[in-house]
């Protein structure tokens, strides 16, 4: 089969649309036929690595995928041959404490499909059962694929983990990524008032189609300042944060007394000198956050389908013009997601 894939850490110039062995389904697992299969930021962090990763090469990343079963193993009970499903782009290797209680994503084995094990840049994939969710009929492939996994993120960090609640006000730093688009949603459905700071107009006008109530074009001003004065100078309940290095200090500034700071992701660097005075002095709450459980992923797939949340796509590309595709993530070129279709 074909795959997206690299064989060295590096830059843009190691991924590779090559010849890569195709998968075998264990006894508990299916083998599906990958149809469409959405780019996320993390590809881009596990292709460049980390000290202390270590992956079977070559390896090729996809977490949010959805396709045909192909093939089932001898354990199987419920999935069939040609029916069309979604995977949880998270999967529990073994059961401890963590997965007892429901929260699998604290595990240590928790494993998410493209960063640990080999992911959906590709034409088949073998999954456990358990992992796997029969889409509806009239949905597509992109749409099944596109939202999943920054879906089921922004769900566990405002929800879960932010305990975010109706009547808050909540700060989003960054419109086009996959995990903020879906943060507005979720933040409008919860019956929180939804800041956006977006990086120019176009962003900011797709923001608002989104349903933010206020959006600031940082790139007209000072969306830290502009957030104090908007406010009255109060500054808002939940800040959500996934840029990092860049953003992390004027977050600290725009969060409100007793304020939280959600963060995801650090998509301009994971090292930030920070100021500790705001955080003791405005007491602070500094919340992080990773994927979330079947659990999660049952009520997201829920939302989802029911059309009380929407799917945010930029662009469906060929996984064979995968390289031009995460150029154009890297560049921050997208609002929403790119799905490759095999």
């Amino acid at each position: 089969m074909k795959a997206l894939c690299f064989r060295e850490h590096g830059d843009l110039e190691q991924i590779k649309y090559e010849e890569v062995p195709k998968p075998e389904c264990k006894t508990n697992e299916v083998l599906i036929e990958i149809k469409a299969c959405a780019l996320n930021h993390l590809d881009i962090w596990v292709r460049r690595g980390w000290p202390g990763l270590s992956l079977d090469k070559p390896h090729w990343c996809g977490a949010d995928i959805s396709g045909v079963v192909s093939a089932v193993g001898s354990s199987v009970k419920e999935r069939k041959v040609g029916q069309r499903v979604v995977v949880c782009p998270g999967i529990t290797t073994k059961s401890d404490e963590f997965t007892q209680r429901g929260e699998d994503s604290l595990s240590p084995h928790y494993a998410i499909l493209g960063e640990h094990l080999r992911g959906g840049a590709a034409e088949f994939i073998a999954v456990p059962e358990s992992s796997t969710k029969v889409m509806p009929d009239e949905l597509g492939f992109a749409e099944g694929a596109a939202p999943l996994l920054v879906t089921l993120t922004a769900w566990r960090m405002l929800i879960n983990r932010a305990r975010l609640k109706a009547g808050e006000s909540v700060l989003i730093v960054g419109a086009g990524g996959g995990v903020n688009t879906m943060s507005i949603q979720i933040a409008k459905l919860a019956g929180a008032k939804v800041y956006v700071v977006a990086s120019n107009e176009r962003k900011a006008q797709l923001a608002k189609e989104l349903g933010a109530d206020v959006v600031i074009d940082r790139s007209e001003t000072n969306w830290s300042k502009a957030i104090y004065k908007m406010t009255h100078k109060r500054g808002v309940d939940l800040v959500v944060d996934n840029v990092g290095a860049a953003t992390i200090n004027q977050s600290l500034r725009a969060a409100a007394r007793g304020g939280r700071i959600a963060i995801v992701g650090n998509t301009s660097g994971p090292h930030a000198e920070i100021d500790l005075r705001f955080i003791f002095g405005k007491q602070l709450e500094i919340i992080g956050s990773t994927m979330g459980s079947q659990h999660d992923f049952e009520i997201i797939t829920r939302l989802l389908w029911s059309g009380k949340l929407k799917p945010v796509i930029d662009r469906t590309m060929p996984l064979a013009s995968g390289k031009e595709a995460y150029s154009l993530m890297e560049n921050s070129e997208q609002f929403g997601k790119i799905v490759l279709e095999p």
